[in-house]
């Protein structure tokens, strides 16, 4: 049965409508962070990215390229990630920000609900500094997913590439979604570029943007984590009282 969705239509009324099978894809793609054993085998993640290439990209661009990595090779490669993690941390640098200095409202609050809200679910206090770099951690062995994706742009591209790039791995979880697997993208990757470089030969022209952990949640009917921002929040409707009937 389809499931039904509370929505305003254009006379300000609330109506239920059934989502439509792209709907419960995109719903049901969440940042998971607990992964089962189950191995993922290398025809599905192939489907998965042969699908996520139809990603919109200006002037066809296709500004993206990806380092799947499974089995011993993604062991050795988190193995060298946690090692530069718990010796050198702040050796570490992204070659991009990904956030900024400062956070004006309503985005420095809803950061600080995310931090309470996570880390809250995992019974981790805050202040606890210990218990979040381990935590922290679980990231360099993607999550103990069976996948691990690094994805890379040319760094001699320009910032709409990056949209591009975006659009792809937006799509690359939401293949991922519709084969019964959930992900998880990871900025932190990106710091530690000096690592993953030599280890999978990466040309010096191209960026590490992020890695993507990738397999069977370990708990599948779990429900998303964080809130969203209603439509009326941010979206601006002009016109349409033309076709008010």
């Amino acid at each position: 049965m389809p499931i039904l969705e509370e929505v305003v239509n254009d006379r300000g009324a609330e109506r239920d409508v059934a989502r439509t099978p792209i709907d419960e894809v995109i719903a049901g793609r969440l940042s998971c962070r607990q992964f089962s054993g189950r191995p993922v085998t290398r025809s599905t993640i192939e489907q998965i990215l042969r699908v996520a290439r139809y990603a919109p990209s200006g002037a066809n661009i296709q500004p993206w390229h990806v380092y799947v990595l499974a089995g011993a090779a993604k062991t050795e490669v988190s193995a060298a990630l946690l090692q530069a993690y718990e010796r050198e941390a702040s050796e570490h640098v992204s070659e991009y920000q990904y956030y900024a200095s400062d956070f004006p409202e309503p985005y420095l609050g809803r950061r600080q609900e995310f931090g309470r809200l996570f880390y809250g679910s995992l019974g981790i206090a805050q202040s606890d500094t210990a218990a979040r770099s381990r935590q922290t951690a679980k990231n360099f062995a993607f999550f103990d997913a069976p996948l691990g994706l690094i994805v890379t742009i040319d760094r001699r591209l320009a910032v709409g590439s990056w949209l591009d790039l975006g659009m792809f791995i937006q799509t690359v979880m939401l293949a991922a979604v519709g084969r019964g697997l959930q992900s998880c993208p990871q900025e932190t990757l990106a710091k530690y570029h000096r690592v993953l470089r030599p280890m999978l030969s990466i040309p010096a022209e191209q960026m590490v943007a992020c890695g993507i952990s990738m397999g069977h949640p370990k708990e599948p009917g779990r429900e998303r984590l964080m809130p969203r921002a209603d439509v009326e929040e941010f979206a601006s409707f002009k016109g349409f009282e033309d076709h008010a009937g």
